[in-house]
């Protein structure tokens, strides 16, 4: 019989029904026996502990401190010619680290059902692989990685690079990677500003307007472009506050990404969820310190 059988054997209404019968007999038997009843003690002592450790065993895994790194990776390319450019053998590692280490790949939408649903815990070892910015290299280099492997993942990006700039990916080829399944297309705002400036530049009333407009307006446009709801966004150079939240929630999100470098939690705001920026000094050790819980 399996560990699983014997707590269910337990556990059931005959097994419970069972062993009341056996420990009623015991106890009239030991009560007048100080040593029998000191030994009855011990045998209940042991069943508890056997039962707690099948249970254990067979329990479901789950992440027992709550956090899942969500790595955030820009461009790819033979050689690491900038600080967001990782190179294929460099991302190969980091796949083989995640399989040899047990990590299983979520998708970003996953993430956030568990983290709406307080009574669905993280899974163990789980990671979410996300994109900014549309760069070529992602349909060149990463693209057929992620579809060998069947890895979920979510780009983030800004519509007015898309088809237009000479970094960027096509719309046919976003659809592509959009047909596959595995790709979700999501906001990085209409043209990637930086909300800090534009502040400073206009007045409050022009402010707002300006926010506005590239929240919508780039929600719009993927939305019409893929048929498919676009309810996340990527915070442009990671700049966020409580004015922005509240725009972006207007606009119609219901959850933002950040690039605070720690795991997330249940505890974070979904209003803007931290993530770790890879780099190509991201190997061995220090990657798999970014997959830990350590902040």
């Amino acid at each position: 019989m399996g560990r699983s059988a014997i707590l269910k054997y337990l556990l059931d209404e005959s097994g419970a029904a069972m062993l009341q019968t056996k420990a009623v007999y015991a106890y009239r038997v030991c009560i007048a026996n100080t040593a029998c009843r000191f030994a009855l003690r011990l045998f209940s002592l042991s069943a508890i502990c056997f039962i707690t450790m099948i249970w254990a065993t067979t329990a479901e895994p789950t992440n027992q401190r709550g956090c899942v790194a969500i790595l955030l990776y820009h461009r790819f390319g033979a050689v690491a010619d900038g600080e967001m450019t990782v190179t294929m053998p460099v991302f190969l590692e980091q796949l083989r680290i995640l399989r040899e280490d047990g990590f299983q790949v979520i998708s970003l939408i996953d993430l956030l059902s568990r983290l709406g649903n307080k009574d669905t815990a993280l899974p163990a070892k789980a990671v979410v692989i996300t994109s900014d910015d549309g760069h070529i290299s992602v349909y060149q280099e990463m693209f057929p990685i992620i579809r060998r492997e069947y890895l979920p993942l979510t780009l983030f990006v800004y519509p007015s690079a898309i088809s237009n700039a000479s970094y960027a990916m096509t719309w046919a080829q976003l659809q592509e990677m959009q047909k596959t399944g595995l790709v979700d297309i999501e906001s990085h705002s209409y043209w990637h500003p930086n909300f800090k400036t534009e502040r400073r530049r206009l007045s409050p009333e022009a402010y707002r307007r300006f926010v506005q407009d590239q929240l919508r307006r780039s929600k719009a446009v993927l939305e019409q472009k893929f048929g498919s709801a676009v309810n996340v966004l990527s915070w442009p150079f990671g700049i966020y506050d409580a004015d922005l939240i509240q725009a972006a929630k207007m606009a119609g999100y219901t959850a933002a990404v950040t690039i605070e470098r720690r795991p997330v939690t249940a505890a974070d705001n979904v209003m803007a969820l931290p993530r770790y920026i890879v780099t190509n000094d991201d190997t061995g050790g220090t990657f798999r310190h970014m997959l830990s819980c350590s902040r």
